[in-house]
């Protein structure tokens, strides 16, 4: 416990986890290893919403003009900060709708089949919303999902996928690939991928490089624009703690945002700002990631994720992604202390391959372990089959959080 106070001491992160909100168990905070499925409530939500609701009383339909945050312009408050989290230009990120929607809205944009090139490739065990979009996508434009879609497994008595299985894979399809989509990390393993690597081989073989970064957004630093990925789409409400069903967020290459004419579905909200109150036919697009918006931002939606976002404007990725790997590193070591329960961190054991989570497989007494973990005041999720998802995010967690888990799960009987 000296060790964890020491650190939390040290940590120049530490005074961020007075900004949220901690669920209580038996009248203290709970430890909340939970960030990896919802974020914890920053405090200023709750004044960021009342403002709102403040100019939507005092305006009314003014808001969209008089609001302290105007409504008309309302997305535009993100494009700034979510370039620096997903490591873009201003001009090709975007918030709207929620994270499967985005993705159904992409993969009409970038999911061009031909005869010859019509086969998307993913993970296998990707989580199944990706699954579910991959295969009626597929079935929309007139395929056999199990012809058409290539699923990477990792290799027979493993857990993670070998990402030279997933090159040579591209390179083996290369004639016939259309369209490459990842999870940047696996929900299920916690395993990162090299979004670099995976980009510039689907290249190379003429096809689309996207990738959902669900549980990377806010937790690894990225670099979607130079890594020249085509298209990203992410939720906000895990490690960017915007509330249960907040806005999704949206990264286009420029490539394509300048391309006015880049195939798409259109609404008003999309269209050139310039013209768009003219009223007439002929969508012409706002030539940035905005230019896939459709309809009128969602102000209520997307007030905590601005909120957020205000807590991580005064950090960056890089004060975060070192803490993180501190944290979870100290987890791990104190994990491989426990003889009392039986598991396997099925996670990558190297830094750079993982973010703030690690999986424990149990092979038997899974839920029943992550039952007792939640009636001793600990909030972790638990996945089929077998695993338990731990995931002590850095904004808010603490060392000694970490130590106070361990020292539970070492009275378990």
């Amino acid at each position: 416990m000296a060790f964890a106070q020491q650190k939390d001491k040290q940590d120049a992160l530490h005074h961020f986890r007075s900004e949220f909100y901690f669920p209580q168990h038996n009248g203290k905070d709970a430890i909340y290893f939970c960030g990896n499925s919802l974020g914890l409530q920053p405090k200023n939500v709750e004044t960021a919403i009342q403002q709102e609701l403040q100019d939507w009383r005092s305006f009314a339909v003014g808001g969209y003009l008089h609001a302290k945050n105007p409504w008309l312009n309302y997305q535009h408050n993100f494009s700034n900060p979510l370039s620096k989290i997903v490591g873009c230009r201003e001009n090709e990120v975007t918030v709207m709708n929620t994270l499967t929607v985005n993705l159904h809205l992409m993969l009409l944009s970038f999911y061009r089949p031909t005869k010859q090139r019509y086969k998307i490739m993913m993970e296998a065990g990707a989580f199944p919303s990706d699954q579910y979009a991959v295969e009626t996508q597929a079935k929309f434009h007139g395929y056999n999902p199990d012809d058409a879609i290539i699923e990477i497994s990792p290799k027979e008595g493993e857990k993670i996928i070998d990402e030279e299985d997933i090159l040579e894979a591209i390179e083996n399809n290369k004639d016939s690939l259309a369209l490459i989509l990842f999870g940047g990390i696996n929900y299920y393993s916690g395993q990162l991928f090299d979004i670099k690597k995976i980009t510039a081989a689907a290249h190379k073989a003429g096809a689309i490089a996207g990738f959902d970064l669900a549980h990377v957004a806010g937790n690894v630093p990225l670099q979607l624009h130079d890594d020249d990925v085509d298209f990203a789409v992410w939720c906000t409400y895990k490690y960017l703690n915007a509330g249960p069903g907040a806005v999704g967020g949206a990264y286009v290459h420029e490539r394509y945002c300048q391309d006015i004419n880049h195939t798409r579905l259109a609404g008003w909200w999309g269209n050139d700002e310039a013209t768009r109150f003219k009223m007439e036919k002929g969508f012409i697009a706002k030539p940035d990631a905005s230019g896939w918006n459709i309809s009128t931002a969602q102000v209520f939606n997307m007030v905590a994720l601005k909120a957020s976002l205000e807590l991580f404007e005064r950090t960056n990725m890089q004060e975060l992604r070192a803490k993180s790997q501190m944290l979870t590193a100290y987890l791990e070591f104190l994990l491989h202390q426990l003889s009392n329960i039986n598991f396997e961190i099925i996670t990558p054991k190297e830094p750079e391959r993982r973010g703030a989570q690690l999986s424990l497989y149990f092979k038997e007494k899974g839920k029943e372990i992550h039952n007792k973990m939640i009636e001793s005041g600990i909030i972790v999720d638990y996945r089929e089959p077998g695993v338990i998802r731990v995931a002590p995010a850095p904004l808010y967690n603490s060392f000694e959080n970490v130590f106070r888990f361990y020292e539970i799960l070492r009275n378990f009987q």
